[in-house]
């Protein structure tokens, strides 16, 4: 696998990985580099040992390789998704049919070995934003509305302008209405990637503000941003 080093923070509500791979040098190595992207990540020796890990913590996203001891990433990954787990797949083949074969099993995507490490995480946001769906299409927080398809902004009747990252870094927000999202969840949904500085993330924040009111977007201290639990 190959790989551009950028610094990561992990945090205790960064989105998390299971990864289940047999071969240590490509699970270690693995491991490292997602967290270096900004990821939580429970490694695992085989099917059994990830989904053994489930009790304990359920992932946002797994890692599966195909070919492992005791429980194969197949037959794993009919285990998880029904579970709700989303699945990214991988393996050592790139044969056609291995990959119809693991999406028929339920997996969202699938990389082949030898893989880019920037590739990989940019697929588990994709994987991950796939699940969140599409929000409400007019949303009122208190005197402000959205119109998400029509990307229209109003604060108490008149339009307010926003900037196409402003209004990115709000919709991800509305589309987790009521949840706290870190500011490496917000990159990950706005930029499709953990390479920003955070502080990116603060400043759009701080610009909302001070056209839609100070109180649309909460900060949950030491976690990051949400917006409103109870619907208007």
């Amino acid at each position: 696998m190959t790989s551009t080093t950028h610094a990561g923070h992990p945090t205790e509500s960064s989105p998390l990985v299971l990864l289940a791979e047999d071969d240590d040098d490509v699970r270690e190595t693995t491991e490292l580099l997602l967290l270096r992207r900004g990821w939580r990540v429970t490694a695992t020796v085989d099917g059994i040992a990830a989904l053994e890990s489930v009790d304990t913590e359920v992932p946002d996203v797994a890692v599966l390789d195909v070919a492992m001891p005791r429980l194969n990433g197949l037959d794993l990954t009919a285990r998880l998704t029904a579970l709700g787990i989303p699945v990214v797949l991988l393996t050592a083949r790139s044969l056609p049919l291995d990959e119809v074969t693991g999406l028929a099993a339920g997996a969202d995507d699938y990389v082949t070995k030898p893989f880019d490490a920037d590739v990989l995480s940019a697929r588990l946001h994709a994987v991950l934003r796939r699940r969140l769906g599409p929000p409400q299409e007019l949303v009122t927080i208190g005197d402000v509305r959205v119109d998400v398809r029509a990307r229209r902004v109003e604060r108490r009747g008149a339009q307010v302008p926003l900037t196409s990252v402003e209004f990115r870094v709000l919709e991800a927000l509305l589309r987790n209405r009521g949840a706290v999202l870190s500011r490496e969840q917000v990159i990950a949904m706005v930029w499709d990637s953990t390479w920003q500085d955070p502080r990116i993330v603060d400043t759009n924040v701080q610009r909302l503000r001070r056209k839609l009111g100070p109180t649309v977007i909460e900060t949950v201290r030491g976690f990051g941003y949400r917006v409103d639990r109870a619907p208007a």
